[in-house]
């Protein structure tokens, strides 16, 4: 069973950073691709970044790239959302979901294990 504990989350003004952490209770987390997806008050779970096993890869909604960048920390079974320039509409809860052999895709239903989630809310 894999656990994934989202941290990082909090209450930041519109344009403003915020860095999440997704830590994982794995052996290998290179056998893992990793996503990140969010879900606002009254809406469908969106998908936000994924990255590929090796970090090579990488893959953004159109609403998120080039202000948010999806990396990781293999020796440290850690996986990373660095925000930067957000808006009111990032307001969300964010969750970190890993998928065993997987190549990090954007689609929520390959992925096997999904944290609690971490509440990031931008205020104007």
């Amino acid at each position: 069973q894999v656990h994934l504990v989202e941290s990082g989350g909090g209450l930041v003004q519109a344009g403003g950073s915020l860095r999440l952490s997704c830590a994982a209770s794995v052996r290998t987390l290179s056998s893992y691709g990793m996503g990140w997806f969010r879900q606002a008050p009254g809406k469908e779970r969106e998908f936000v970044a994924a990255l590929s096993r090796s970090g090579s890869n990488t893959k953004y909604a159109e609403s998120v790239k080039g202000r948010f960048t999806i990396s990781r920390d293999n020796a440290k079974n850690t996986v990373f959302l660095q925000m930067n320039s957000l808006k009111t509409e990032d307001t969300a809860v964010y969750y970190c979901a890993a998928d065993f052999l997987g190549s990090g895709t954007s689609s929520g239903s390959s992925y096997e294990y999904w944290g609690q989630g971490t509440q990031v809310t931008v205020s104007s």
